[in-house]
This record gives C-alpha cells, sequence and structure tokens, in this order.
C-alpha cells in the first residue's frame, strides 16, 4: 500500500504565529508516527517560517518510522542533509522567497547540478528524489542523474480533479509508467486532499509515497488528528 507522510510544517506555522513551543512540534511528529503516518515529512526554508533547522534536529532522534527532508539543495541545506542523515532527501526548485512550491524542476536544464549533488547525498546512504512535473522529458533527464525515486507535483492534478477527475489523472499515469519503465520509485504531492486522493492512488498502481501536511492538518482541526491521519490512510487503502 502506498505510504503516508505526515508534512508537519503547518504545525510549526501556528507555533511561530505566538511564540513559545505550542503546539510543539517534536510532540506532532511522534503523535503522528502514533496514529499511524508512516513517515514524517519537513520543510525548512531558509527564513526558517514555519520549520526550523533547530526542529530537524530535535525531531530526527524521535523518528521510528522514515524521515523525508524536502528543500531547494543550498550549502547549508546540504549540510543539514548530510549532518542529519533523514531516510529521504527530496529536492525541489524553489528560490529562497517561494510561499510553496509551485512547479517541478526543469531536470533537462539543472542535469550537471542535479547529479552532482545527488551523488553526494547517494554517497551518504541518503535515498534521493526529485519533484518534478508529470512530463516524459523531465522524468528521463531525471533517472540519468542516479535518483532513487522521483515526486509527481500534483496540484495540477488537484485543480482540474474538480472538473474532469479522467482528464486530470492522464498525464500522471504516463508519468507513473514512464519511471517504472526507468526503474524509479514514485512519490506525490502537493494539493492532496481527501476528495481527490484515492482516485489517485486507484489510478497509479505504483504510489510507493504521498507526502500530504497542508489539507491534513487543516482536516485535523475538525476531525482530530489521530482520526485524520487513519481517514488518510483509508482512501490510499482503496
Amino acid at each position: 500500500m502506498t505510504k503516508l507522510s505526515v508534512n508537519i510544517n503547518k504545525i510549526a506555522t501556528l507555533r511561530n504565529a505566538r511564540g513559545g513551543n505550542i503546539p510543539d512540534v517534536r510532540l506532532a511528529a511522534i503523535n503522528c508516527q502514533r496514529f499511524g503516518a508512516d513517515g514524517i515529512t519537513v520543510h525548512p526554508r531558509p527564513d526558517e517560517r514555519h520549520i526550523r533547522y533547530s526542529d530537524v534536529y530535535e525531531i530526527r532522534p524521535i523518528i521510528t518510522t522514515e524521515f523525508n527532508i524536502e528543500g531547494y539543495p543550498s550549502e547549508k541545506f546540504i549540510e543539514l542533509v548530510l549532518s542529519v542523515k533523514p531516510h529521504q532527501v527530496t529536492l525541489v526548485p524553489d528560490p529562497p522567497g517561494a510561499i510553496t512550491s509551485n512547479a517541478g524542476w526543469d531536470t533537462r536544464t539543472h542535469y550537471s547540478y542535479l547529479k552532482e549533488i545527488i551523488a553526494v547525498f547517494r554517497g551518504a546512504g541518503v535515498r534521493t528524489s526529485i519533484f518534478v512535473d508529470p512530463d516524459q522529458e523531465m522524468i528521463e533527464y531525471a533517472s540519468l542523474t542516479a535518483t532513487d525515486r522521483i515526486e509527481l507535483y500534483t496540484e495540477p492534478y488537484a485543480r482540474m480533479f474538480k472538473t474532469d477527475p479522467a482528464k486530470a489523472i492522464e498525464p500522471y499515469i504516463m508519468a507513473a509508467e514512464k519511471a517504472r519503465e526507468l526503474g524509479l520509485g514514485l512519490n506525490a504531492g502537493h494539493d492532496l486532499n481527501l476528495k481527490n486522493l484515492k482516485f489517485l492512488s486507484k489510478n497509479i498502481p505504483y504510489l510507493d509515497e504521498v507526502s500530504i501536511g497542508h489539507a491534513l492538518i487543516s482536516d485535523a482541526i475538525y476531525y482530530g488528528l489521530e482520526n485524520t491521519i487513519q481517514m488518510y490512510k483509508r482512501q490510499l487503502a482503496g
């Protein structure tokens, strides 16, 4: 079954809005795992407006499932990953001031750059994933970097799903088939929620993992964190 990695950035956003340590990000990571999450995802940004670099160091020792760190591979980010040694690092092309991820890598243009960085992470025993659009050429060039996986950027799917689910999923099915053909593992994330997740999971049988943060944490306000995690896992179960 596709694994659910919970992105806890929004927990940190809420904490940072008031200062102090409420809600406790470390405790949130512990509870997400206790409530059934298959992994924890964090995405530290240069301005530390949500997850802080210090959070990453504090969270790492309590991870009993899988730890995924997302981010733009700046020098500081690379140092963090090599120090913390997560199970997976997901490389995103966000510039420093981006509010959220809004596109995948142009893996053709940045092929040499990505290949060099991925070699460093793989040499340290960290599984790598590249954030890409569901584009055949981008997936092909991603495979040439020797990455272990790709993560499909699913906002276009989520946006079109509201009006035409079949058309929305079509490029993602082709992308999944291309990834499998090239021997790449497959993750997905961005704007996935309780309404569109099941359809995605049902139609992409090769999906290893989804990373979900904003929608899941928002739903937890109404349904509770434990119940919400189980609701999402049921969507992945078919």
